[in-house]
């Protein structure tokens, strides 16, 4: 082996993220409105693997509060006090919001 073949390989070792078998997140779940009423909840603490999506979140909620789906599809997520979609990914310590639609007068 060369240098350049040493070099390119040590390169590519820097740029693989550390595979940590295992490895988990957890972050804080926050329910308002119905998604509180749904769950007898205000907040909830939740372990997930590392990777995972805010999509993730909701299936593993959904799973544990089967209610919820009666919601899903009209609520907004918010991660870490900003709107956000389904598909960013939790970091450890992450805090997400579950906010259902609010009517009032």
């Amino acid at each position: 082996m060369d240098v350049t073949d040493r070099e390119i390989k040590t390169k590519n070792a820097e740029c693989k993220p550390a595979e940590n078998k295992g490895s988990s997140v957890q972050i804080k779940v926050l329910f308002f409105a119905r998604a509180r009423d749904l769950t007898g909840l205000t907040e909830l603490p939740l372990e997930l693997s590392s990777g995972s999506t805010t999509q993730d979140c909701l299936n593993k909620l959904v799973a544990r509060f089967p209610s919820l789906e009666e919601i899903l599809g009209s609520m907004v997520l918010a991660l870490n006090e900003e709107y956000t979609n389904e598909s960013v990914i939790v970091q450890d310590k992450d805090e997400l919001a579950l906010i259902p639609p609010i009517s009032g007068g």
